[in-house]
């Protein structure tokens, strides 16, 4: 028998990053979203917490072989 089990997770993830002074809070969103998107705050992203949301089976019905 074969199953395909599909698990649902919320992760989060947490980075300390530096932010220039004087920035309106929409130019912080927008530079967060910029270092995101260009891949350099991936590498200082670390797992904080992981959530499970829900979990499922089904069953695949395989063709029987013939004898």
């Amino acid at each position: 028998m074969k199953v395909v089990v599909q698990v649902v997770e919320k992760i989060m993830s947490e980075a300390h990053i530096h932010i220039p002074d004087g920035l309106t809070e929409d130019a912080i969103r927008q530079h967060i979203v910029g270092l995101y998107n260009s891949g350099q705050i991936t590498p200082d992203l670390n797992i904080f917490q992981v959530d499970f949301e829900s979990i499922s089976a089904t069953i695949v019905k395989q063709p029987q072989e013939a004898v």
